[in-house]
C-alpha cells in the first residue's frame, strides 16, 4: 500500500472547508434563485445530470418532494441532444447539475428546457461554463479544483447548494440553520472508522449498498465509487426493493452496506439490514436500531434532510483507503478520465 497521499484523500479532507466556503459566499445567489423558484411556483421539476451529479440530483429530488411537495423527475439528456424532442415545460423548473457545465448533452437539454419556458437553475463548479451562461440562475458550488477522477467534494457541494436553494424556496430557517452546522459535522465524519468493512469485502467481487429516501442517493454514489476506485461490482437498492428479487443473491457472507439516516425511513432500513443477516449476509448498517447487523459509526446532524450527507464523507474516506489496500490508485481508475463529455 502506498503511503503517498492521493488527490482523492486530500479532496475528501477539503470537503468541510469547501462547504464552509460555499455557505459563506453564496447566500445572495441562493436566496435569489430560491425566491424565484417560489414565485414561479412550478407544477413539477426535472433534473438533468449524469454520474455522481445524477446521484446529487436524486438527493435533491427527495428533499424537494419532502420539503416543498414539488415532484422531481430525471430526464435523460439524449431526449434533446440526440432525439431533438421538445418537452412541455412551461410550468416546470429545470435543475441541471454538472461539475464542468460543458457536456453537450446536459447543456442541450437545459437550453431546450429554457426555450420551452422552464425556470432553469444550474449547479456547477465552473462559473463561466456554457451551462451557467445558458441558465436563468447559475449557482457556483465553489468546491475548488478537483484533480481526482472520482468526484467527492463536488458531489457534496452540489447537494449543499441544492439544499440551500430549496430551503430558501420553502423559507425553511431550520434547514438553513442545519446547513450552517454541516462543516463541523463533515469534519467529524472523515474520522469515522469504517475499516470493519475490509474483512467482509476481501475476496468478494460484488456487494449491495442500501438506502431509502435521501440516503438512497448516497447508496447510489457509494456503489459507483466501489466500481470506479476499487474495481468491485456494487449495486444500489432501496432497502425496500432489495427484499423482492435482489435478495435472492444474499447468502454465504454476501456483503451488504445499509446506509440509514436519522429520518422516518431509518426503522425500515435497519429492519431490512437485520433481515438480510438472517439470510447469511455480511451486513453493516449506520443505525443504532439494527440489532443483528454490524454497526458502522456515523455523525448525526439533528436534521432529517441533512443527516444522510455525512455518511458519504465517511464512505469516501473508507473507499479511498480500501482502493489502496487492493493495490489500486483511486486517482486513476481504469478507462476513466475526469471530464466526460457526451452528446
Amino acid at each position: 500500500m502506498t503511503t503517498t497521499q492521493t488527490h482523492m484523500r486530500r479532496e475528501v479532507e477539503e470537503i468541510p472547508q469547501a462547504v464552509a466556503r460555499f455557505l459563506d459566499r453564496s447566500g445572495t445567489v441562493l436566496e435569489q434563485a430560491g425566491k424565484d423558484l417560489r414565485r414561479r411556483d412550478p407544477a413539477f421539476a426535472i433534473t438533468v445530470a449524469r454520474g455522481s451529479s445524477s446521484h446529487a440530483a436524486t438527493y435533491l429530488k427527495y428533499v424537494s418532494e419532502l420539503e416543498l411537495g414539488l415532484p422531481f423527475a430525471p430526464v435523460g439528456p439524449s431526449v434533446a441532444s440526440i432525439y431533438g424532442a421538445k418537452l412541455r415545460l412551461k410550468e416546470a423548473a429545470c435543475i441541471a447539475v454538472s461539475q464542468s457545465g460543458k457536456s453537450p448533452d446536459i447543456v442541450a437539454l437545459a437550453q431546450s428546457a429554457r426555450a420551452q419556458g422552464a425556470l432553469t437553475i444550474a449547479l456547477t463548479n465552473t462559473a463561466d461554463s456554457p451551462l451557467a451562461r445558458d441558465s436563468d440562475h447559475a449557482v457556483d458550488i465553489m468546491a475548488g479544483p478537483e484533480l481526482s477522477v472520482a468526484a467527492t467534494k463536488t458531489f457534496v457541494n452540489s447537494i449543499v447548494a441544492g439544499l440551500g436553494l430549496l430551503a430558501h424556496a420553502a423559507g425553511d430557517e431550520k434547514l438553513l440553520s442545519a446547513l450552517k452546522a454541516l462543516p463541523e459535522q463533515l469534519q467529524k465524519a472523515i474520522d469515522c472508522d469504517w475499516s470493519a468493512l475490509t474483512g467482509a469485502l476481501e475476496g468478494r467481487s460484488s456487494l449491495f449498498v442500501l438506502g431509502r429516501g435521501p440516503s438512497s442517493a448516497i447508496a447510489s454514489e457509494a456503489a459507483l465509487k466501489f466500481k470506479e476506485t476499487c474495481g468491485i461490482h456494487a449495486e444500489a437498492y432501496s432497502a425496500a426493493e432489495v427484499m423482492h428479487g435482489p435478495m435472492a443473491l444474499v447468502g454465504g457472507g454476501f456483503p451488504v452496506v445499509a446506509l440509514a439516516a436519522r429520518d422516518a425511513a431509518e426503522p425500515s432500513v435497519a429492519a431490512s439490514a437485520d433481515a438480510l443477516v438472517a439470510r447469511q449476509g455480511a451486513v453493516f448498517a449506520t443505525s443504532a436500531l439494527a440489532t443483528q447487523a454490524a454497526r458502522l459509526p456515523f455523525v448525526a446532524t439533528g436534521h432529517p434532510l441533512t443527516d444522510a450527507l455525512p455518511l458519504v464523507v465517511s464512505f469516501y474516506a473508507f473507499v479511498e483507503a480500501f482502493a489502496r489496500h487492493r493495490g489500486l490508485n483511486p486517482d486513476m481508475p481504469r478507462n476513466l478520465r475526469k471530464v466526460t463529455e457526451t452528446v
